[in-house]
């Protein structure tokens, strides 16, 4: 707060009131404030908040309120700086809509609407990137059910199958494993449409022949997980068999340049470099990867001239893939927990080509 200038926080995105507070609660706000934290809610969560607020530790006083608990914060932290603090309340200008933006204001007194609340970056994600020992433990977890899910699948997956029923047999088996849900939309995508980046599950049939790509997560609590690997049905040919072993050494180079304070960049450029070594950087249409915590895609980005660096406690992808359209696409996706001198690869599933 001292940094961005701001004598106060209100934080509405629901995974950084659960970074600082506890709640997991759909309606919340947080407002903070240098003498302390006050959660306000609806009555819906009357028990929930107050227990998970103990829970957590954070020291945080719950207020429920009949309704609309972000402009109450709001107005609570507006009495809270009529002791003569110049500086302003902040919120996030990145979740925070127009239109939310507008009540806010017109619940305030005239003389505030205009320099009471300003607009600030992520003031709590980058906290978020930096996993401790109890979140790195959960992840660990997290990453261990989807490999268990990865390993059932592969004496699942047969030819003629749909799409649809992949995803939903690796859905269903997430659950029964103890996953709280999907990080996402899980991705099946065969033959031909392997070359979707995010070919999201479909009625076609599993071909005989060709690759078929999983990108799937879980949520143990709170914490997602993310793994892509694709596998081949039948034998591959000869060009299958050279895209899918450039990508493994592109994937593989990079998550070996993963280490604290090297440049996000550079893990990028690590696995492009690969790729574009053997002629198919072209190919290679997406970042190499992000970061992962409570939410699915959090900083940093792992991307083409990224200046952030690396630190101990953030947890990434490494997900290089190239996707040829109309003929196939190989991606193969890890994570990994940054540490002083390298990093921890949490998916352990097997990279060599698969053939079933």
């Amino acid at each position: 707060m001292a940094k961005l200038e701001v004598a106060a926080l209100v934080v509405t995105h629901p995974a950084d009131i659960r970074y600082l507070c506890g709640f997991t609660g759909s309606s919340g706000a947080l407002a903070v404030t240098r003498r302390g934290v006050r959660l306000f809610t609806d009555g819906r969560y009357t028990g929930q908040a107050a227990e998970e607020v103990k829970a957590g530790g954070s020291g945080a006083k719950v207020e429920i309120v009949p309704s609309a608990p972000a402009v109450a914060a709001v107005q609570w932290l507006a009495v809270q700086m009529a002791d003569g603090a110049a500086a302003g309340v902040g919120f996030d200008a990145g979740h925070t809509t127009v239109a939310e933006l507008e009540r806010w204001k017109a619940a305030l007194p005239a003389k505030l609407r205009r320099k009471l609340l300003v607009g600030v970056m992520a003031p709590v994600e980058p906290l978020r990137w930096l996993k401790d020992e109890d979140e790195l433990k959960i992840m660990r977890e997290a990453a261990a059910l989807g490999d268990g899910l990865f390993t059932h699948m592969l004496g699942f997956i047969r030819p003629g199958l749909t799409e649809t029923a992949i995803a939903a047999e690796l859905e269903y088996q997430a659950r029964v494993r103890g996953a709280e849900g999907m990080s996402f939309e899980s991705i099946v995508a065969s033959g031909i449409r392997s070359a979707l980046p995010h070919g999201r599950a479909s009625e076609t049939k599993v071909p005989r022949r060709g690759f078929l790509t999983l990108d799937f997560g879980v949520i143990l609590k709170g914490y997602c997980s993310d793994m892509t690997r694709t596998v081949c049905l039948g034998k591959p040919t000869g060009r299958e068999r050279e895209v899918y072993e450039a990508v493994q050494v592109a994937q593989e180079t990079a998550v070996a340049a993963v280490a604290a304070g090297v440049e996000c960049g550079v893990v990028d450029e690590a696995a492009r470099g690969i790729l574009r070594q053997v002629g198919m950087a072209e190919a290679f249409s997406h970042s190499t990867g992000h970061g992962v915590g409570l939410e699915i895609h959090e900083g940093p980005r792992i991307g083409a001239a990224q200046r952030e660096r690396l630190a101990p406690g953030m947890v990434i992808t490494i997900e290089p893939g190239v996707y040829f359209g109309g003929e196939f696409g190989v991606r193969i996706e890890d994570m990994v927990a940054v540490t002083r001198d390298g990093g921890e690869v949490l998916t352990k599933s097997p990279k060599a080509l698969i053939e079933l």
